[in-house]
């Protein structure tokens, strides 16, 4: 059979999507060939670019690497940059090779439209890729750092002088993220907040048209609140250097002019000679067909579809959906069965205006504020789950939450502050040190001397004899536990570690006291009583959680292993997590397994609250301190690429940071 070949070309929304879809279901066939070409080397999120731009989040944090989205996928990835596609003999020219064709999927995207405006190109930034939102990133500050040094009065005017123009969902979620970045910079510059000025200049009478009155009243109340100057029904007739022209004679002068008043499609797709209407937009049936070829399939922004008297709006459900269909239709082509028309089902759009504000209406559901930011943030998390897994939606939550500096997260910068590693270290070395020395308590104890018989029967419910344990000695054990409460107290006496035997030796010194010092210390104690007892266990030796938990995992699984080995299994456990977490080597497998001990040991009925640091401890380990002065420093580093580049992991997008393959 001969092998058909599916060429995509871009790798935004629609590309990506159509790849997904193609690949999981010609996973299995040899005889199918997927090609996706972009010329960078990751998928970039265009509904995040104005947080890079305004310095809320890093450059990475709106890339995703296509070897994460595809990891071990049966789709090739090229890094290219096409320059011309002959359809009629089914190739695609790149700056480095050719690429055959049988189907071809153009997912060309777009580009800003300045719809002639005299200077406007010229003098403005755009915001409408990954490029766009570093040069806005770099310049915005290098305008308040030369501000900060300016003493001339009108230089510094301009220089804080920030225009904005279009109030479409680009323009107001840059507008948000210049407002926040304002009184950072002013902070960090000793500027004065009032001197900064920002504008926005739309040419409608309102602002975000595509939202319902209520919702936009809401944006347009907040952004005043924030001393954003709307200017409505002020159309921009021209730009020189330094200068925006207005339709009313004004003239706003400014060393930022950022333009979002519109997109159109690609040049390139313009170049390619099909069938087009207005703005570079391809024409196309209702299966995304070009009108001219049927082998080829349009995506996203370029395509030209009029679905209901209307031309697609260029938004990222769209191209989502522009995709699924011509996914469908491709797998029909190859494998026969139903052709797929487009059917759109938005659900709705989310803007955030800055870090703490938003406006939604989604599924229905109209919010504003933190909670149209919650819902963005959702919509985010579930389509980065989607392409690229759970490793994706960790280094999102790091981004927006953890990370995050100048309070410009929506809850603040309670999860952004770090301690320090070398703050904990010695309670690292603590921790591993007492969980060594109750490995070696217990060897002191006889645990390793199997002659003398078990010595861990007492964890065991009265009656339950572990395998390996001469019956007569089960049964004088037995007789020595005249219940099972007695069973579980003397169980929780004889596991509790240091701590309490230091409380029990304590008492003990008390008890020895002379009289009158004794007598001192009663009429202390009926004034000074005890609120909590921490010495107590956390749950009663003869609570149901206990008695279930020794039914089930103590008697009905433990009880089955020999004794020699469930004593040696206790000692060499205890030691090794002591001398991992203490020498920092593999300290986050060592601290999660402390913690399973410590659930063990609380829901058998044997810590006490005064043991709790322990867990948490453990969970403070689990940030990674081996690293600090430990092996670990060696260690995870090599161990994380080694994973990273193994099937599993780039199979399931299951990466520890990047992949390596």
């Amino acid at each position: 059979m001969a092998t058909k070949k599916i060429l995509i070309l871009g790798g935004g929304y629609g590309g990506v999507w159509a790849g997904k879809i193609l690949e999981k279901h010609f996973r299995k066939r040899d005889d199918i060939e997927i090609t996706l070409v972009d010329k960078r080397p990751f998928h970039t999120l265009m509904t995040e670019l104005h947080e890079v731009a305004g310095w809320r989040t890093e450059p990475e944090s709106v890339q995703v690497l296509f070897k994460k989205i595809f990891g071990a996928k049966k789709i090739d990835i090229a890094l290219d940059t096409i320059e011309s596609v002959d359809f009629e003999g089914k190739k695609a020219t790149g700056a480095t090779r050719t690429y055959d064709f049988d189907y071809i999927v153009l997912g060309l995207g777009a580009e800003p439209e300045f719809f002639g405006i005299p200077g406007v190109a010229e003098n403005s930034f755009t915001l409408w890729s990954f490029e766009d939102a570093m040069k806005v990133r770099r310049h915005v500050e290098e305008k308040f750092y030369q501000a900060s040094l300016e003493t001339n009065v009108e230089k510094r005017k301009k220089l804080l002088t920030f225009v904005v123009a279009g109030a479409g969902f680009t323009g107001i979620e840059m507008i948000g993220e210049l407002l926040d970045y304002r009184d950072v910079m002013c902070r960090k510059y000793f500027l004065n907040p009032q001197e900064v000025r920002i504008l926005n200049i739309e040419a409608l009478p309102s602002i975000l048209p595509i939202l319902e009155e209520p919702l936009r009243a809401k944006a347009e109340a907040y952004l005043q609140k924030r001393r954003c100057e709307v200017m409505l029904n002020s159309a921009i007739i021209g730009a020189q250097p330094g200068k925006v022209l207005l339709k009313s004679g004004d003239i706003v002068e400014t060393d930022t002019f950022i333009w979002t008043c519109g997109v159109k499609g690609s040049s390139f797709a313009g170049q390619l000679g099909l069938p087009m209407g207005k703005r570079n937009r391809l024409d196309v049936d209702m299966e995304l067909k070009s009108t001219k070829y049927p082998n080829v399939y349009v995506v996203g922004d370029i395509s030209g579809l009029i679905f209901e008297g209307k031309p697609l709006a260029q938004i990222v459900e769209t191209a989502h959906f522009t995709a699924e269909a011509v996914a469908h239709n491709i797998i029909s082509d190859i494998d026969g069965g139903e052709r797929h028309q487009f059917k759109p089902n938005y659900h709705g759009f989310m803007i955030s205006i800055g870090s703490h504000f938003g406006v939604s209406n989604a599924g229905g559901m109209k919010t504003s504020g933190f909670f149209a930011l919650v819902v963005k943030h959702l919509i985010n998390v579930y389509y980065l789950l989607n392409i690229a897994g759970i490793n994706q939606i960790w280094e999102y939550l790091r981004h927006e939450f953890l990370d995050m500096k100048g309070r410009r997260s929506i809850i603040g910068d309670f999860a952004s502050y770090k301690v320090r590693p070398y703050w904990p270290l010695l309670l690292r070395m603590w921790l591993g040190l007492m969980w060594v020395f109750e490995g070696i308590n217990k060897i002191g104890e006889g645990w390793l001397k199997f002659g003398s018989g078990s010595q861990s029967g007492w964890m065991f419910s009265p009656g339950v004899v572990q395998a390996g344990v001469k019956v007569a000695e089960a049964t004088s054990g037995a007789s020595a536990l005249q219940s099972t409460g007695a069973a579980a107290a003397t169980a929780a006496q004889a596991a509790a570690p240091a701590v309490v035997a230091t409380s029990a030796a304590s008492a003990v010194a008390g008890a020895a006291a002379p009289a009158a010092t004794t007598g001192g210390t009663d009429a202390a104690t009926q004034t000074f009583k005890a609120v909590w007892d921490l010495t107590k266990p956390i749950f009663d030796p003869n609570s149901g959680i206990v008695t279930w938990f020794r039914h089930t995992f103590m008697d009905g699984i433990f009880a089955h292993l020999p004794f020699t080995l469930f004593q040696t299994m206790i000692v060499v456990m205890e030691i090794a997590i002591g001398l991992a977490i203490f020498g920092g080597c593999f300290t986050w497998l060592a601290a999660a397994a402390s913690i399973v001990m410590c659930i063990v040991f609380t829901m058998s009925g044997m810590f006490a609250w005064n043991q709790l640091w322990f867990a948490f401890a453990a969970i403070l380990m689990l940030g990674g301190l081996g690293r600090s002065f430990g092996i670990d420093y060696w260690l995870v580093p090599a161990i994380k690429r080694w994973w990273n580049g193994t099937k599993f992991a780039r199979k399931w997008h299951f990466y520890a940071e990047d992949p390596t393959k």
